[in-house]
């Protein structure tokens, strides 16, 4: 016997590699050392810090895999899992610098995954950080046929006296809401749930709302998540006093936006104060989910908080908008125990 007749083709693992390595290198900023093939990635500090700290982050896309291995569309989920982490690090105020991936399936399929990492490459763009390296685990058995996972981890640099950590927000500070690109990849058990249950294919089309009439149930909830790095970042390099950011993820805003906050202090949300996206509104009542469990569930519209001084609100949506996100005044921080109100 040999490993190919164990379920492990060491022939594919190589042709994977070739496969991807355009992708990676298309990645590579200033500090990358090296190339594809060693046994670490290896990346130089830069220059210019005082006091530099790392700042890491690591995530995965959970079950919105299953929708992109229903669909056979994988091109687009390696954005998500790139988002997922460096969304994350940025709350600290902190520039990614470099992403490692890790994904495992029962058979390696090399056009199949050369495709996701190409959809990390691009997420890696997206967020001006590199893709350093990765590992690739063939697990037959462990696996179904076409099953695939991933993990993804980030490492960021922030000077340690610029770190947003909660101390800087001040009772009356402002909250702006950045809009979300959709679902993002958090609450997919739930849509699934959904989708499952009232008897739809993720190959239907159904009319949610004109920008989606012509998609598939799959393309529409395989957008991508949004990534929020570089816009943030030249924010947090201005006049515009952020004095904190919050990435909504699991949990929502009720979660989410008080990690941001300092003790002895909430935040209200003025809740019509943004539109909830037609999706959001299209999955509460497919599923008679009631409200506060969307809210819990799902970013209902609002991917990144910033927390800004008041006399910046209208100076910092407008930055936001001439970047391309819809910004809207959401809430203020308040007296209170890290909580959120809705008011």
């Amino acid at each position: 016997m040999d490993y190919r007749q164990a379920g492990v083709d060491i022939e594919a693992g190589r042709t994977f590699v070739e496969k991807i390595r355009d992708s990676v290198a298309r990645t590579h900023r200033a500090g990358v050392l090296g190339d594809l093939g060693g046994f670490g990635g290896c990346f130089e500090i830069p220059a210019g810090y005082r006091q530099p700290v790392l700042v890491s982050g690591t995530d995965g896309v959970g079950t919105k895999l299953k929708i992109a291995q229903a669909a056979s569309k994988h091109d687009t989920i390696g954005i998500d899992l790139v988002a997922m982490c460096v969304n994350d690090v940025l709350t600290s105020g902190a520039e990614p610098l470099f992403f490692l991936d890790y994904l495992a399936t029962g058979k390696l399929e090399p056009d199949q995954l050369a495709e996701v990492v190409k959809g990390i490459a691009d997420g890696c763009q997206m967020a001006g950080c590199a893709l350093l390296g990765g590992e690739t685990a063939e697990m037959p058995g462990f696996y179904g046929v076409g099953e695939y996972d991933a993990a993804g981890f980030c490492v960021a640099i922030a000077e340690k006296s610029e770190m947003l950590n909660g101390t800087q927000v001040n009772i009356g500070d402002v909250v702006i809401g950045l809009a979300s690109s959709g679902i993002h990849s958090n609450g997919y058990s739930l849509v699934r749930k959904i989708i499952e249950t009232k008897g739809y294919s993720w190959h239907d089309k159904l009319y949610i709302s004109a920008e989606t009439e012509d998609l598939t149930l799959a393309e529409v909830f395989l957008t991508p998540t949004q990534i929020y790095v570089k816009p943030v970042l030249a924010a947090l390099k201005s006049d515009l006093e952020i004095h904190g950011l919050a990435h909504i993820t699991g949990g929502g805003l009720p979660e989410n936006l008080p990690r941001c906050l300092s003790n002895g202090q909430s935040v209200k949300i003025f809740r019509n104060s943004w539109q909830i996206p037609v999706l959001f509104q299209w999955l509460q009542s497919e599923g008679e989910v009631p409200e506060l469990d969307m809210f819990n569930t799902f970013n209902m519209g609002i991917g990144m908080a910033v927390v800004v001084a008041p006399t910046r609100v209208d100076q910092a949506i407008a930055y936001f908008q001439a970047q391309g996100f819809t910004a809207n005044r959401i809430g203020e921080v308040i007296a209170g125990e890290r909580s959120l109100i809705f008011g």
